[in-house]
């Protein structure tokens, strides 16, 4: 607010309208308002004088004559204005003072006031004044300023503000002023970088006394987490004001945050200092009340806070001074008062202070509005998404919804909590109580991670309580070693518990031998969970959980009688029992008695604490459904119970929409009604919702059935009993012995009921069907004509059995369990079938007859050939072992013969090579004759000798050629097969040529005594030989090629007087394949070599094909007669030959080629 500046003498003139003379107010002795203003309307002085004296009054706290004196100024003012013309504009800028100082004050008191109707009348009143003012001067600085002020303090003007603050600031850049609402603007918009730079601008222009901005300045540096430049700047404040309240109050908050005891001893004296400064500041009274809320001084919190809320009309504070009362009264247990001041609170913070949220959650809680209480926790979560607390709360009230979508809510929150925080008991705890009926094993989890916490941390044992919840979630994860040794453990804490707190100790003690007592009954020691049972009934007779279990162990075992009295000792207990009455309920139905279990059913219902227990609505739903399957029905009364059952279970589902057993029996009645895929849609919804329920796998398989798809349904039946039975389930097998004969398969269908007959043999229902299967069995057999004999009289057998049984049933039948007139009727179609059953018997006999007569002729037919077989096998193998011996011992003969020709060949060889060197023949030397001349007796003895076996060659010779000509004329037949394996028999040939040299030298050592035999009987024809070539030949040629050899043998065979063709080409080595590459038109003689190379060739594929002796036979006789085709060939070639020996240098030539193929003989 703007204000002259007071002159040194402290007294102002009032110039007389009349003359010269002034009137002299002295500043210090105002006289009476009401005296100076008629002075001053009088004497019609200028408005500075007015507004200066008003200033004065206002100094001096006379606030009603500063209005009255502005008041009228502002009257003259519009008289003024109404007179003036355009050249008496002069008084502009005093009117304008006049208008804005007036404004000022009304600013002034309105932010003081706290009614909120005075306040706006007082802002209402500066803002007409200030657009008065826009009309006489709009730009004028101050007025803009004053402007700016109002808008920044009516708080939902601030852009109307800065944009006064900027337009003053484009005129006069370092208008302190200005600047420092620029400041609070930019500060209140959360900019507090820019705040700082805009109070640094302005504390540069401003004078060293300017406290104010220095707190702003640490305001700014706090909210930038620079708290120890905030701390300087409050501290700089208060040396230049020390009463500065807010410097004070600042460096408290910041000794407070420390929280250090020396600390928050030196903020709690700065802010008594405060208050000792300014009692009435808010901001110091919410603070000290806070202290003293720590403090438990809960009387002074209230007096406190309640003057901060009086003292002051700003929203958030006054949010603060009733969250301090709420507080106080809460921590007194005053919960009317706390919830008022809770909620008043909520309505007056801002959205950040969520403090007020969560103490009214905290009330709602404890006036079980969960609802309420739930949203003002989900607020706090939008505001801050991470507050673990609110999360904590909001999972215990989700916990105990029925919604679903609000437990999963909770399990997600506390899973949020443990995660960061792995430390928080509590917060396991209740995510294990969550998941108890969603997952099992993690509730056990969860429960473990908390017991292990309570032992590292805080060195304690579990707790029973928490034994007790791990020992149940082991019951029913099947662990029941594991929850027997928790119920024992928890026992034993309970009974050293007794001495601390009996009463309670003994209630959760009786919990857990009744748990354990469920262990041992599951673990089918019965005897022990009798006994428990017993023994808690005599310490507590109305325990009436014992008395069920008691009665359910006799159930199971078939005692029926004994369970139901057991039951009504229950009854006796608590009458209205509902589980007493359903047990015993169960039992009539179980006894398919449908009257007495509805109306023990009913019972429960007319209960109007259990008017709506779905477990007994569903069962009576049931019951009308079983009535449609009783054989005496009648469409009306059928409708009826469809009706009945269909309402039952639509009033379960409006309970509870996730009744999966109501849905199924909606879906049940549906299919009754014919609506199979209406039916089998519902079904289908409830398979999804859980996969452990057998009723809707068989309700999904009738449908099948129903719908005629009986492969699926069977799979669906057999698919039910393996998932969900460890035994033959009765009612399972008849459905799938239904379905299977529905399908034709009835040997299936017959032995589906002989299982479940085996389970419960004196079932009326079963014996009716299989009776039934057993006659639709027969009668198919005795229809099909190709049905056996064995097979008839099966069937006809089960005729008569199926006839006994259906006229028994007629007799003995329960006609509530089945139709006795339908029984007689099978019974007589049995009989019927019996009669024709001779025809069928008959006709099977003789078809049986038929076929072992056919079947004895196959027999002895297949016999005959049997024996056939064996006989030609038999033969077959004894002559090729004939010819197998016969071929060996040829071979031998063969090998033998080669040997010697090898032998004399080679001796021959080298002695024509010894006398072309010598340039005449002679004989080879024996150890006889050492080169000197035998005597005549010698000679002859000799020559004896050579003729005795030149003639047992000569018949040697004869025998080889007829058996060579045999062996020809057999070749001849096989000639074609000859041609197709000639040149794979001459590839075989080559590739074991060089075998059979190495093994033809090996052997020269065997025959060395027949080569000096032979030699000698050959001497004589070699002499001859060698004195008609002598003239033809070279004195140092070897021949070596089997050419060469042939023709020379062949002059010698000439010259004799026998045969001697058994010495063609026997003594030479088969040349190598360039030589027979060189001749392919002119087939050559094998070698010896060749032959022995085909006879080891011959013997190993003989021992490869062992068991096919005709094959080898074969291919030897191919061999022999590709033999005996190239000798007259060779014959026919000899004189080529003779030509080709006078040929010397082309020998040279192809013994060059072939060098392997060098004779060997003479090595020896």
């Amino acid at each position: 607010m703007t204000s002259m500046v007071e002159p040194s003498h402290r007294s102002i003139e009032i110039p007389l309208h009349s003359g010269d003379e002034v009137i002299e107010v002295s500043l210090d002795q105002l006289p009476d308002g009401q005296e100076v203003l008629a002075i001053l309307q009088q004497e019609n002085c200028p408005l500075h004088i007015w507004v200066t004296l008003a200033l004065e009054y206002y100094r001096q706290d006379k606030e009603k004559d500063f209005v009255e004196i502005l008041k009228s100024a502002c009257n003259e003012i519009n008289n003024q204005r109404q007179q003036q013309t355009s050249g008496q504009r002069a008084q502009e800028t005093d009117q304008m003072r006049c208008l804005d100082t007036l404004a000022a004050y009304y600013v002034k008191r309105g932010h003081r006031e706290k009614a909120k109707d005075k306040k706006r009348e007082y802002f209402t009143q500066a803002t007409l004044l200030y657009t008065h003012a826009d009309k006489i001067l709009m730009y004028d600085l101050n007025h803009l300023l004053g402007r700016a002020y109002i808008c920044l303090l009516e708080g939902d003007k601030m852009d109307q503000a800065e944009q006064q603050f900027n337009f003053v600031l484009n005129q006069m850049q370092n208008n302190i002023p200005a600047l420092l609402g620029r400041a609070c603007i930019a500060f209140n918009k959360k900019d507090y970088r820019q705040a700082l730079n805009l109070y640094k601008r302005a504390l540069k222009q401003a004078p060293e006394n300017s406290s104010g901005i220095h707190v702003g300045l640490a305001n700014a540096f706090a909210k930038l987490t620079k708290l120890e430049k905030a701390e300087l700047a409050f501290n700089r404040a208060i040396d230049i004001d020390s009463k500065c309240v807010g410097a004070l109050v600042g460096l408290a908050i910041l000794e407070l945050n420390m929280k250090t005891p020396a600390s928050i001893r030196n903020g709690v004296l700065k802010l008594s200092r405060a208050y000792q400064y300014d009692p009435q500041n808010p901001m110091v009274l919410n603070h000290l009340a806070n202290h003293f809320f720590f403090k438990k001084d809960y009387t002074r919190v209230r007096q406190l806070a309640m003057h901060a809320l009086n003292y002051t009309e700003n929203e958030a504070m006054r949010a603060e001074s009733c969250y301090h009362l709420a507080r106080a009264y809460h921590a007194e247990r005053d919960y009317e008062e706390a919830f008022r001041y809770y909620y008043q609170a909520t309505h007056l913070a801002p959205e950040k202070f969520v403090l007020p949220l969560f103490g009214l959650g905290q009330m709602y809680l404890q006036r079980e509005d969960t609802a309420n209480a739930s949203d003002c926790f989900e607020k706090i979560l939008k505001i801050h998404p991470n507050d673990h607390e609110s999360m904590k709360i909001l999972a215990s009230i989700y916990a105990e919804s029925n919604d679903q979508d609000k437990r999963d809510k909770a399990r997600e929150y506390l899973k949020k909590v443990t995660q960061h925080d792995p430390h928080d008991i509590d917060s396991w705890i209740q995510l294990a109580e969550i998941l108890e009926g969603v997952d099992l094993q993690v509730s056990l989890d969860a429960y473990m991670t908390a017991s292990k916490l309570i032992r590292d941390f805080h060195g304690k044992d579990t707790p029973m309580e928490m034994l007790n919840n791990m020992g149940s979630l082991h019951y029913r994860l099947n662990n029941y070693e594991e929850s027997r040794k928790c119920f024992e453990k928890g026992i034993s804490y309970a009974e050293q518990a007794r001495e601390v707190e009996p009463a309670y100790a003994n209630s959760i003690l009786v919990t857990m031998r009744y748990n354990l007592a469920r262990v041992c009954e599951a673990s089918f020691e019965f005897d022990k969970a009798e006994t428990l049972y017993k023994e808690i009934l005599r310490e507590h007779p109305k325990y009436v959980d014992c008395v069920l279990r008691l009665g359910c162990m006799a159930r199971d075992r078939g005692q029926i009688y004994s369970a139901s009295d057991w039951f009504k000792d229950a009854l006796e207990i608590n009458h209205n029992s509902p589980d007493a009455w359903t047990m015993i309920g169960n039992l009539h139905a179980a006894k398919q008695e449908w009257r007495p279990g509805q109306k023990k059913f009913e019972r429960i219902l007319h209960n109007p604490q259990t008017a709506n227990d779905s477990y007994a609505l569903i069962s009576l739903g049931n019951i009308w459904l079983q009535t449609l399957y009783m054989p005496t029905r009648d469409k009306e009364r059928e409708k009826r119970h469809q009706a009945r059952a269909l309402q039952v279970y639509k009033v379960v589902l409006k309970n509870d929409n996730r009744n999966i057993w109501a849905a199924n029996g909606v879906g049940c009645v549906l299919a009754h009604k014919g609506y199979l895929n209406e039916a089998r849609d519902i079904f289908a919804q409830v398979r999804e919702a859980t996969a452990d329920m057998p009723d809707v796998w068989l309700n999904i398989a009738h449908i099948y059935v129903e719908q005629k798809q009986y492969i699926p349904a069977v799979q669906m039946y057999e698919n039910c009993l393996k998932k969900f039975y460890k035994y033959n389930n009765v009612e399972v097998l008849t459905y799938l012995a239904r379905a299977l004969v529905k399908g034709n398969r009835l040997h299936e269908a017959h032995n589906a009921l002989l299982n479940a007959r085996r389970v419960a043999p004196h079932d009326l229902t079963l014996m009716y069907n299989i009776a039934l299967v057993q006659q639709k069995l027969a009668q198919e057999i005795l229809k099909d004509e190709n049905s056996t004999l064995n097979a008839v009289l099966q069937a006809i057998d089960q005729l008569r059995i199926a006839q006994k049984t259906f006229i028994w049933l007629g007799e003995h039948g329960d006609s509530h369990r089945l139709d006795l007139n339908q029984a007689i009727q099978e019974a007589q179609q049995c009989s019927d079938l019996l009669s024709q059953s001779t025809y069928h018997e008959i006709r099977a006999r003789k078809k049986d007859e038929e076929e072992q007569l056919v079947r004895r002729k196959q027999d002895e037919e297949r016999r005959k050939l049997r024996e056939k077989q064996l006989h030609e096998a038999e033969e077959r193998r004894r002559q090729e072992d004939e010819r197998r011996q016969m071929e060996r011992e040829k071979r031998q003969q063969f090998v033998e013969r080669t040997k010697n020709l090898l032998t004399t060949e080679s001796q021959v060889t080298s002695e024509k090579s010894q006398r072309s060197t010598g340039g005449s023949r002679k004989r080879p030397k024996t150890d006889q004759e050492d080169e000197f001349i035998n005597d005549t007796s010698d000679l002859i003895t000799n020559t004896e000798k050579a003729q005795k076996k030149r003639a047992k060659r000569s018949n040697d010779g004869e025998d080889r050629r007829e058996r060579k000509s045999s062996k020809k004329r057999k070749g001849n037949a096989g000639s074609d097969s000859e041609n197709e394996n000639g040149e794979t028999y001459k590839r075989k040939k080559k590739s074991n040529h060089r075998k059979q040299s190495s093994r033809i030298t090996t052997n020269d050592d065997e025959i060395s005594q027949d080569n000096d035999e032979q030699l000698s009987d050959n001497e004589e024809d070699n002499n001859e030989s060698d004195n008609e070539d002598k003239s033809k030949r070279k004195p140092t040629s070897r021949k070596s090629t089997s050419r060469s050899k042939r023709s020379s043998t062949s002059k010698t065979s000439q010259r004799q007087s026998e045969p001697a063709g058994r010495y063609k080409s026997k003594a030479t080595i088969s040349s190598s394949e360039d030589e027979s590459d060189n001749e392919p038109s002119h087939p050559t003689n094998r070698s010896v070599e060749d032959q022995e190379g085909e006879e080891e060739e011959e013997e190993e594929e003989e021992e490869e094909n062992e068991g096919s002796p005709v094959e080898d036979v074969e291919q030897e006789e191919e061999r022999t007669a590709q033999d005996e085709e190239q000798e007259p060939e060779e014959e026919e070639q000899e004189p080529e030959g003779e030509e080709q020996e006078e040929q010397e240098p082309e020998g040279e030539e192809l013994e060059e080629q072939a060098p392997e193929d060098i004779d060997v003989s003479d090595e020896d």
